[in-house]
């Protein structure tokens, strides 16, 4: 998946919170996306002189950024609770990276299908 899909996929999910995201997804989203649209708009608010364009993006991003996660964990065969994770010091936003770094599921898990082999099912046992 490339840039522009994700941008659309996100968008066009925009608070679905079921299915799955692979890697490429999440990444372009979460790291690309998301900070790039900061800078600009922290950029637009230096011109204007009200934070104004900061807050409407974070608002506006905020719904996505949370479904591109969940689903990201849905393709590892993880629920969408387990973002709750994060909130342990430190231990949890390392747990929950190298889940993001991991591939997910290979075939359905669940979920839903595999982004790369439709087809196929995968019990829980060997999703772990």
């Amino acid at each position: 998946m490339n840039f522009g899909q994700a941008i659309q996929s996100g968008f066009s999910n925009y608070v679905n919170f079921s299915g799955r995201a692979i890697r490429s997804e999440y990444r372009f989203w979460t790291m690309l996306f998301v900070p790039l649209g900061a800078i600009a708009a922290t950029c637009v608010d230096g011109v204007v002189g009200l934070p104004v364009t900061t807050s409407v993006l974070g608002l506006a991003t905020l719904p996505p950024s949370v479904a591109v996660t969940i689903r990201r964990l849905h393709d590892l065969y993880r629920s969408g609770w387990w973002l709750l994770i994060g909130f342990v010091p430190l231990l949890g936003a390392v747990h929950l990276l190298v889940w993001f770094c991991t591939r997910g599921t290979t075939g359905y898990n669940g979920f839903g299908p595999d982004y790369f082999r439709p087809g196929g099912y995968v019990s829980r046992r060997s999703a772990a």
